[in-house]
């Protein structure tokens, strides 16, 4: 009887609406922050728990790979002399394997921009028509051991940075960035996307390979250490990773360019596009996630991709294997005349820097990404500390200074998502959904739940 007696406080679980309603009526109440499994069968939870030391095991040998990873930007070369299997009529593209028909609008007008770099179509209609045709195949980037932001189109002559996993041999290649607006890789491809690209293929490829190639290597890691110490994320902002990359490469192009006033254009094209490092993130990401692919018994994420129709996830212990579920569209600010009905679901293979514990999950070091889309440096504190929840370790080199140089959240477990319900948490750029129009603004959301679902049924059942 004594319970009605004393002031009534209230711990509400389930729908937030109960708990405002006992607030109005005057009840201290607290809502608990819980989330259901993402998976109702309780027999594969039993499973994976049955075998959880040999799962643990496993995470730490493929964790210790990545790392131990020593990514370092060590040339560059056209894409058919340098990707494996590459080909003449191959389009390589972001996110898990999709066929024309299914693709979204930005991706297709990716592809007609591509054909019509190539000089394999004249007109966005004649490239549409040779993309349709049959003739020209797609391919994941990440089949190839590639990654491309957005549409993540790369093509046979499209030059691109080669990333050196020193520690464990591997390499990985992405194309240099365009920059914002009407872009490749947003979907544009009007003339001047295509003018763009051939002169970054003609002109500042040559300069920038010169240059490293002058200097040997170029230390991403280090780069990308430093960078989270003054903002960045290194997915949504690349600010001061863009900088310390001029920084690097500035001396180089000025002793390896014979012409002056090309190499002040190369440089002046690298200084002015504050994303030029977000391909080279996502290039030592990949490289570093890749030395922990193929561990027997890992549940560890090693792949986060999106094609703008689907996102995709692979694991360590699964192979190549792809799970995927429904894109959903971010929420973002978008430029003005823009809304979310204009937006494409997310894309791109960007969120291979969440994968790796950069991006969203180090956002609490770059609170003015979460500014941006109206929220505070304290929710973007709240969003790195909720991804501890789901990984597997915690950086040794990339630190949060807001969190006393805590390493960054690194290892996506399958099974701890399953288990908790939190899901991945991703900052991004936003395109139309429409062809040739280009970005319409930049956001974050969180990963949706069906593809972790389907990996953690799946590596469930294959636990023996």
């Amino acid at each position: 009887m004594g319970l009605f007696e004393t002031e009534l406080k209230v711990v509400n679980i389930g729908l937030e609406a109960f708990m405002q309603g006992l607030r109005d009526s005057g009840v201290k109440a607290v809502q608990a922050k819980f989330k259901p499994p993402l998976v109702s069968d309780a027999s594969l939870f039993a499973k994976a728990a049955k075998a959880s030391a040999r799962v643990e095991k496993a995470n730490r040998k493929a964790m210790e790979r990545i790392l131990a990873a020593k990514p370092a930007l060590t040339g560059m070369g056209i894409a058919l002399d340098v990707i494996p299997g590459m080909r003449k009529d191959l389009i390589l593209h972001a996110g898990p394997p999709v066929s024309w028909g299914r693709m979204c609008g930005p991706m297709r007008g990716g592809i007609m921009a591509a054909l019509m770099y190539e000089g394999l179509a004249k007109t966005p209609e004649e490239a549409g028509k040779l993309a349709a045709s049959g003739k020209i195949k797609y391919e994941p980037c990440h089949e190839h051991g590639a990654v491309g932001p957005m549409a993540g189109i790369i093509s046979a002559s499209m030059p691109v940075f080669i990333v050196k996993n020193e520690a464990h041999g591997n390499t990985a290649y992405a194309t240099q960035n365009e920059g914002l607006g009407k872009v490749l890789r947003y979907g544009a491809y009007s003339p001047e996307v295509i003018e763009r690209l051939k002169w970054m293929e003609k002109v500042l490829y040559p300069a920038l390979r010169d240059a490293i190639e002058f200097l040997g290597r170029v230390d991403l890691k280090a780069m990308v250490a430093q960078a989270l110490h003054m903002g960045d994320e290194v997915h949504n902002r690349n600010r001061a990773g863009t900088s310390l990359f001029y920084r690097a490469i500035a001396p180089a192009v000025i002793r390896t360019c014979k012409d002056p006033e090309t190499a002040a254009k190369v440089l002046d094209f690298v200084n002015g596009n504050d994303h030029f490092f977000l391909n080279l993130s996502m290039a030592l990401s990949k490289a570093s996630l890749d030395a922990g692919r193929d561990v027997k018994d890992s549940s560890v994420v090693v792949v986060m991709a999106r094609n703008g129709t689907e996102f995709g996830v692979q694991l360590s212990g699964t192979g190549g294997k792809w799970f995927t579920g429904p894109a959903p569209v971010p929420d973002a600010l978008y430029f003005p005349g823009y809304t979310k009905a204009d937006a494409n679901p997310d894309i791109g293979d960007s969120a291979i820097t969440e994968t790796n514990g950069l991006g969203g999950f180090a956002i609490a070091a770059a609170p003015a990404i979460v500014q941006f889309v109206g929220g505070s440096a304290s929710d973007a504190v709240s969003y790195t500390m909720a991804m501890y929840g789901i990984t597997a370790a915690e950086s040794n080199i990339y630190k949060i200074p807001a969190l006393d140089f805590r390493g960054t959240p690194t290892g996506i477990d399958v099974v701890k998502v399953a288990k908790t319900g939190i899901l991945p948490f991703i900052d991004t750029g936003v395109a139309h959904k429409d062809p040739g129009v280009g970005q319409v603004g930049a956001g974050v959301l969180s990963a949706p739940p069906e593809p972790f679902a389907r990996a953690f049924e799946h590596f469930a059942r294959t636990l023996k």
